[in-house]
């Protein structure tokens, strides 16, 4: 069956496993300065391809911005895929960009187009630096991004038990695909309740993290007005200075005068010890003798 009879118009819609995408999420992290690749493992059916596995590319020469099958690569796959796969077919290829987003170069485009040339052979990208992935395949003989894209989870359908660990369920289950538009097609994100739990967690650290800073804050407060309600201050006097000189003047004390607290004496080297008598006082003492 030739290629346009067998794709038509339309594109074929893409069912690829959760675990096939989580695998190849790994296996891109593993090497985030080189690309890497590998083959996808389904079945292609009328209008649909179903990738239900995939099998990594050892041996493959791996660079920064290509990545290309060797001999001894092909050798692995399909030794893999008879002994694991034997009633599946090749439905595509999967490779990381590390860092420079969802497209396929011209190098992409030559694997795909000798090596996966089946209207029911996908090319699946994905970027680990910024967690962008997107799938290409062929609508009327050319390459496109495909946007009818579903990842299922293979233990959606089972039943909670009521002593069952449900909560633990949940964490790993699959939440269906949300879909934005970049670059004129459709890009299908997928999100997981463990990713919401863990943003949640970051919100209830960061709130932990704000009230253990205001609290440290609020104590230190409060001791530091306690200390200046509680402990004695210091009074520093200013004694006096010879405006001459600029030097304390000799004898003088702060202490109160006995008899009258509210004066101070200043003893200025004895001269108020023995005060002279003034003309009036020895007139007295004269009459009076």
């Amino acid at each position: 069956m030739s290629q346009k009879s067998k794709s038509g118009n339309a594109q074929p819609a893409i069912a690829i496993d959760g675990d096939v995408v989580r695998k190849i999420r790994q296996h891109a992290r593993s090497s985030i300065k080189a690309e890497i690749c590998g083959v996808l493992i389904g079945r292609d059916r009328p209008g649909k391809i179903e990738v239900q596995a995939c099998i990594a590319g050892e041996n493959a020469e791996e660079a920064g911005a290509h990545v290309t099958f060797t001999q001894e690569t092909w050798g692995h796959i399909y030794q893999v895929k008879d002994k694991e796969f034997p009633d599946d077919r090749i439905v595509g290829w999967y490779h990381s960009h590390p860092g420079f987003g969802i497209f396929l170069s011209d190098h992409d485009a030559f694997i795909h187009k000798n090596f996966f040339a089946s209207p029911g052979q996908v090319a699946w990208v994905f970027d680990p630096h910024s967690d962008e992935e997107g799938c290409f395949g062929w609508v009327s003989g050319q390459i496109e991004r495909l946007s009818q894209v579903s990842v299922l989870d293979r233990r959606g359908g089972e039943r909670v038990q009521e002593n069952g660990r449900t909560e633990s369920s949940m964490a790993s289950a699959e939440i269906p695909f949300s879909v934005t538009t970049r670059d004129g097609a459709r890009e299908f994100v997928r999100h997981s309740a463990a990713a919401a739990d863990n943003e949640g967690t970051s919100g209830d650290s960061l709130m932990r993290l704000t009230t253990s800073v205001f609290s440290h804050l609020t104590v230190l407060l409060l001791g530091f007005l306690l200390a200046w309600y509680f402990f004695p201050k210091i009074e520093v006097v200013p004694v006096p200075v010879d405006p001459i000189s600029g030097k304390p003047i000799p004898g003088y004390s702060m202490e109160p005068v006995p008899g009258n607290p509210g004066q101070q004496s200043a003893d200025r080297g004895g001269s108020n010890q023995n005060p002279k008598p003034d003309a009036n006082t020895k007139e007295n003492n004269d009459r009076s003798k």
